[in-house]
């Protein structure tokens, strides 16, 4: 069950002055810099059970990935590769603003944006997830659940996948004539990837850039600006948010925001994972 925030919060007109106020100045409300994230922790095998998993919390924002692999079949124009699916749940109790009822347009955004930063620059290696090629292969479900909303959501489900991408084991599979055996308890072969990938919001209030926006920052910002960056610096995708437009100065600052932040992200996701491995 997803749900739909219909509930939009509505923020004192003396906190919207102040969070402005702070921003012109080059500060935040909780004494952060423009360019400067809250504390990123991450739990990698969060969840024994799954094939891979991880807990992430930036700030108070805190969400849950699980990875779930089962045989299917492959796509038609994809024969011999294997399938990936991401899904998002943002659930009731994380936000006053979700309610229970079907994924809503944010939940499907969110879900998309992580999904096609994943296959851009094809951050998992499909073509090895076939077990018989044409007819069965590993589908790879990515499960995002939103657990506490404080804002800038997409940039910790986005930390959460690729850690539990980077933590998944393969279950064991063997293939004697038509039947295909599979042993969850034997899971030793890691999920192949490629490439790492995360994502940089940067949100825009007049004419100031900031990265990792709080929840009461998201509900005073003019637009958001979500750009995914590889471990080797290429930009994976990128998703403008919110009613407000950026210009191409301020795209370009955008990328130059998200890349040097990127780079961080992604010596902070190397140094929790490598913990566990």
């Amino acid at each position: 069950m997803s749900t739909t925030p219909s509930n939009i919060p509505i923020l004192p007109k003396l906190k919207k002055e102040s969070i402005k106020t702070l921003i012109a100045k080059g500060l935040r409300v909780d004494g952060r810099k423009l360019d400067e994230y809250r504390k990123i922790i991450i739990e990698p095998n969060y969840i024994p059970k799954a094939e891979g998993s991880a807990l992430v919390r930036i700030g108070e924002t805190i969400v849950l990935v699980g990875i779930k692999m089962e045989v299917g079949q492959p796509f038609p124009d994809t024969p011999d590769e294997g399938v990936l699916m991401v899904n998002a749940e943002f659930v009731p109790f994380a936000s006053p603003t979700f309610e229970p009822g079907p994924p809503d347009e944010n939940a499907i955004e969110l879900a998309r944006v992580i999904d096609r930063s994943l296959r851009e620059i094809k951050v998992i290696d499909l073509e090895k997830l076939a077990i018989v090629p044409g007819q069965k292969v590993w589908i790879v479900w990515v499960d995002i659940y939103v657990l506490n909303h404080a804002g800038n959501l997409l940039d910790a489900s986005s930390l959460a996948t690729m850690a539990a991408l980077m933590t998944t084991k393969i279950p064991k599979v063997e293939v004697e004539e038509n039947e295909i055996k599979i042993d969850k308890t034997m899971k030793e072969q890691p999920l192949p990837l490629n490439h790492r990938v995360v994502t940089v919001t940067v949100g825009k209030l007049d004419e100031y850039l900031l990265v990792d926006p709080t929840d009461e920052e998201e509900l005073v910002l003019d637009a958001k600006l979500a750009i995914s960056v590889s471990e080797d610096g290429r930009i994976a995708g990128m998703q403008k948010m919110g009613p407000g437009d950026f210009t191409l100065d301020e795209v370009n600052k955008a990328v130059e925001l998200a890349l040097k932040s990127a780079k961080s992200l992604h010596g902070i996701l190397e140094e929790y994972v490598s913990k566990t491995s």
